[in-house]
């Protein structure tokens, strides 16, 4: 994904994933901590209004929505840490290591 696009013009975007398939909206977008570049999305799936962590490298931008290289299922079933805090170095791993980057 680019990553000179200000995070903030992410939230409330829609997702969808590899198939064309819809996942649901941008909910919150985590920084790196050492660069402060776009790295990790949260999505509200709206299946019992959780939110499912995507990478947004290798995501795309396309036409106002995010397109996920992955299928819905997986992101369905990545681990939920839920939102509005920090990512620790161990969760990200957990995330790298679901989507097998």
């Amino acid at each position: 994904m680019q990553t000179d696009i200000d995070p903030r013009n992410l939230i409330g975007r829609k997702a969808f994933d590899r198939n064309g398939t819809k996942i649901g909206t941008i909910d919150e977008v985590y920084l790196d901590d050492a660069t402060g570049v776009p790295e990790w999305a949260a999505i509200r799936t709206g299946l019992f209004s959780r939110d499912a962590f995507v990478p947004l490298e290798p995501s795309e931008l396309v036409e106002g929505t995010l397109r996920i290289p992955f299928d819905r299922a997986l992101i369905k079933d990545a681990p939920d840490f839920g939102v509005g805090r920090h990512l620790s170095p161990e969760q990200e791993l957990q995330l790298y290591h679901h989507y097998g980057l």
